[in-house]
């Protein structure tokens, strides 16, 4: 099995040290390079063709953002955001950059690990305040609801609902219980293979960028109740 090839771009020498001391202990990934800012990030990956780039969010010269965009429209790259800023606009702001995860630098050795590998795998994974956030933006969670205790659903989320097949169904809601394409599999009773096929399928038909986008979906269409997230 070959090697997870792997990015690391901070302003920082002794973080970047560190979390490939960290990323070491994993024999399945490889530290390919490094980079003080987003624009050496962006020349390295388009000349290391990594496969994950751990991207920090303030750097000189092109920030971790800024940065973000450009590596996702220019190569098959996949960015983890790794910050200590934990505010919203950061946040929000690298997700529509297109990064695959976001993790704050407090986090623990082995979840960052998980995030690479996840990152590498085509899933997305987020620290669960992150998500937490990312649901309640995308929901609406902070309107005002209707008499009923429900907003109603947009006609085009309604469209898209009405497009899933009854097995997209399933696995976008066990999806957005944050079941792993090898969980969904073992629970419906069909090969991963066969998973991924109705992930992308779902992200075709509702026009979604990537599962972090298709979980926030599953919550405002109600295929899982908010009241999971309050």
């Amino acid at each position: 099995m070959s090697k997870t090839r792997i990015l690391i771009c901070d302003d920082q020498p002794l973080i970047r040290s560190s979390l490939e001391l960290i990323l070491g202990t994993d024999e399945n990934l490889e530290v390919v390079g490094t980079a003080a800012d987003g624009a050496q990030a962006v020349a390295a990956t388009l000349s290391l063709k990594p496969d994950v780039v751990l991207m920090d969010i303030q750097m000189p010269v092109l920030d971790g953002v800024a940065a973000t965009a450009r590596i996702t429209a220019a190569s098959t790259a996949k960015v983890v955001v790794l910050t200590t800023f934990d505010h919203d606009d950061y946040l929000f702001d690298a997700i529509d950059a297109g990064a695959s995860g976001f993790l704050l630098k407090n986090t623990e050795p082995e979840m960052l690990i998980a995030a690479v590998h996840a990152a590498a795998g085509g899933q997305a994974l987020l620290s669960p305040e992150v998500t937490l956030r990312i649901i309640r933006r995308g929901t609406g969670t902070e309107r005002p609801v209707s008499g009923t205790g429900q907003v109603p659903l947009a006609p085009e989320d309604q469209r898209i609902l009405d497009a899933l097949t009854a097995r997209e169904l399933e696995v976008l809601t066990r999806l957005a219980r944050g079941l792993s394409n090898t969980e969904i599999a073992a629970v419906l009773s069909i090969s991963e293979a066969t998973v991924k096929t109705h992930l992308s399928n779902i992200l075709a038909k509702a026009g979604l960028r990537d599962r972090v986008q298709a979980v926030v979906f599953a919550y405002r269409a109600r295929l899982i109740p908010l009241t999971e997230i309050q």
